[in-house]
């Protein structure tokens, strides 16, 4: 009977610590919050991931300033990928396994959160809002996944039947970056030409981290595009309409939201007017912006001695949301009351005007409305809006 008393008791204990263990997340103490993220700050699009880094640590110093969330302080760890998935794999290998995060905010880069997740999911650690359009960020369903950003492949659905009946081209075609990323772009736009019993003319393509454009440009060229889509980001954007300019070349370039940002036009110069692109988070311009833009880059420019961009509205936004979250859950706060919570929650437009989104347990993207602007004088306007205005 002792001996039973005793296997009994080992048991029950046994049993309270796997619930114990279960209701618990790594990352989440009495005190703080360990949230990673990982952004490109050395590579081809080290200034997207600079303006990222800088929008979460923004919002992750207001809110602990304010007293954290429900008395917890916000820790933020970021590394460093340069925009290689293998490099990828070891940051979220570091932050998931030795700094112990409790979700993954805002990690930049469609072939890079690919490679990340598994780690992650291994270890139960939500990836949320990733900066990246790619369907795989919401698909297969997983309760892990959340993603914020109209797909690129719903962006080039909708907007290039759109422009093509306005413009009227003869033939369309294509450059775009051989991998996840351009690969979501390339077949959102045929899906679109679909639908209007259109293929491309013309296909080019171009490897991660390529410089040199020429060859594209001059195939686009000679097959007489004249309306082309750009499977492409910051450089590649820049590079494939300079050359195109410089050898007389104009036809109507459309891009998705991975080039729309004010880099293109700081960088690119007056050759860059023109541009269409895909986009939801309006890039803020200071000179026309509303109060509360105005009053937040203030903020924004006074720690960080620069203007902020639309990539810094994401990363402040992707704080603002997992704050509204994490705190409807209550002091209880682990993966699964973080998940109820978030699928409960109606997340309104915001101050850089996306649109309204919401969440459920079959639901991983909070919306999948997008809209299109064109460079004019130097700076982006809106010349298409949300469908449903």
């Amino acid at each position: 009977m002792k001996k039973i008393k005793i296997a009994s008791l080992i048991a029950m204990a046994t049993l309270a610590m796997n619930v114990s263990a279960q209701g618990a997340s790594q990352g989440v103490s009495k005190n703080e919050i360990i949230l990673g993220s990982i952004q490109d700050l050395s590579g081809p699009l080290a200034g997207f991931g600079k303006q990222i880094r800088n929008g979460l640590e923004l919002r992750v110093a207001e809110i602990n300033e304010q007293g954290g969330i429900n008395g917890r302080k916000l820790v933020l760890k970021i590394e460093d990928s340069g925009y290689d998935p293998k490099k990828a794999v070891l940051a979220a290998q570091k932050l998931v396994n030795q700094d112990k995060i409790f979700m993954m905010v805002g990690h930049l880069g469609t072939a890079q959160n690919m490679a990340a997740m598994p780690v992650q999911f291994e270890k139960n650690v939500i990836n949320f809002f990733p900066v990246t359009a790619a369907r795989e960020m919401y698909e297969p369903l997983n309760r892990l996944k959340y993603a914020f950003a109209a797909s690129y492949f719903d962006q080039m659905k909708t907007a290039l039947p759109r422009l093509i009946q306005d413009k009227k081209p003869k033939k369309v075609c294509i450059n775009y970056q051989d991998d996840e990323f351009g690969l979501e772009v390339l077949r959102g736009a045929e899906e679109g030409l679909k639908g209007l019993g259109l293929t491309f003319a013309e296909k080019t393509s171009f490897k991660r981290g390529a410089t040199d454009f020429s060859s594209q440009v001059a195939k686009l060229k000679s097959a007489e595009c004249d309306f082309v889509v750009l499977g492409t980001i910051i450089r590649e954007t820049i590079g494939t309409i300079g050359t195109a300019r410089k050898l007389g070349y104009n036809p109507t370039f459309l891009g998705s939201s991975a080039s729309y940002t004010d880099l293109i036009h700081k960088l690119g110069g007056p050759a860059m007017n023109g541009l269409y692109a895909t986009h939801t988070t309006a890039n803020p311009y200071l000179d026309d912006a509303s109060q509360p833009i105005r009053f937040w880059a203030n903020k924004y420019k006074t720690k960080f001695n620069e203007d902020p961009t639309v990539f810094s509205a994401y990363g402040y936004t992707i704080i603002d949301t997992f704050a509204v979250a994490a705190g409807k859950a209550g002091a209880n706060l682990n993966t699964d009351s973080f998940i109820k919570s978030m699928d409960s929650i109606k997340i309104a437009p915001d101050i850089f005007g996306s649109p309204a989104a919401s969440y459920s347990a079959t639901k991983r993207l909070g919306n999948d409305q997008s809209r299109m602007s064109q460079i004019t004088d130097g700076k982006w306007k809106v010349v298409i809006d949300y469908p449903s205005k």
